[in-house]
């Protein structure tokens, strides 16, 4: 039997971790990212800088008439496929950089499978163009608009694009060497390229649907009865974290099968503190 490192955080017991996971190194935290991403939109929009309602033409050369707006994109109602054309392979998002992303971007009108607004459909490639058109409406670098408008006013530290390759922990093989994580650092990174400590993003999970430090919680949060929450997974590592009135948690495992991270959470909430809708 596979014995995969796991970490649980939670308001409702004390830490369980296992099997040689840490929650004080980084670890990939993949599309938990968007939530993130969508709380630096939302700062911007009340600081007066954009509108959630800006067309995202207003700041990225697409195609016009599209419809696609910056809420759009942070609630997956753009009519944006899943995914950018070209990902594959054992390392998908490596070419998917900023020339790759223009190109995307000048060709939008094609790629579009839904007039926006009328259907729902989560898209990687909708969060990515969320990211880019941020720094072009700031002319600020995306994580420097992470630190600018949330981890800085929360006093969060450890969570990066491109950690210390020492802190790093990774899944490891059959003979126990790590596997190497998938390139996120690229076009993708707002949409699910974030590194952070277990709990660094145990902190963020309590300041933004516990404590709401910084207002109401971002679009990009999903709902299930009362409980908000967001997953996310890489090749080598999953995550799911959520919060209702009755408590939040948080697991991470140094595995891609989300489903299992999911569930795991999902059981917990339930035995805890009851059924989440």
């Amino acid at each position: 039997m596979i014995r995969v490192p796991t970490c649980v955080l939670s308001s409702f017991q004390a830490p369980q971790i296992s099997h040689g996971h840490d929650p004080d190194q980084f670890v990939q935290i993949g599309s938990l990212t968007k939530p993130l991403t969508a709380t630096v939109l939302t700062a911007l929009a009340d600081d007066g800088v954009l509108s959630l309602d800006d067309p995202l033409e207003l700041f990225l050369p697409v195609p016009s008439g599209t419809g696609i707006t910056l809420r759009r994109l942070a609630e997956h109602t753009s009519g944006l496929p899943r995914l950018p054309p070209g990902i594959s392979g054992r390392d998908p998002y490596v070419a998917f950089d900023a020339d790759a992303l223009d190109s995307v971007v000048r060709h939008l009108d094609t790629l579009i499978t839904a007039r926006a607004g009328t259907a729902e459909e989560y898209s990687n490639l909708g969060y990515a163009l969320l990211g880019a058109a941020l720094v072009a409406a700031t002319r600020t670098p995306y994580e420097e608009l992470l630190h600018r408008h949330l981890l800085d006013p929360l006093g969060v530290a450890d969570v990066a694009a491109d950690p210390p390759s020492g802190r790093r922990l990774c899944r490891r093989g059959l003979f126990g060497r790590p596997r190497r994580p998938w390139s996120m650092d690229g076009a993708i990174l707002p949409a699910g390229g974030l590194w952070a400590t277990p709990r660094a993003a145990a902190r963020l999970l309590i300041d933004l649907l516990v404590d709401r430090r910084l207002g109401e919680p971002a679009p990009a949060w999903q709902k299930a009865g009362s409980l908000l929450w967001h997953n996310g997974a890489t090749r080598g590592a999953s995550v799911f974290a959520g919060a209702s009135p009755q408590g939040w948690i948080l697991v991470h495992r140094l595995s891609g099968r989300n489903n299992v991270t999911d569930k795991m959470a999902l059981d917990m909430l339930r035995l805890f503190i009851g059924p989440q809708g």
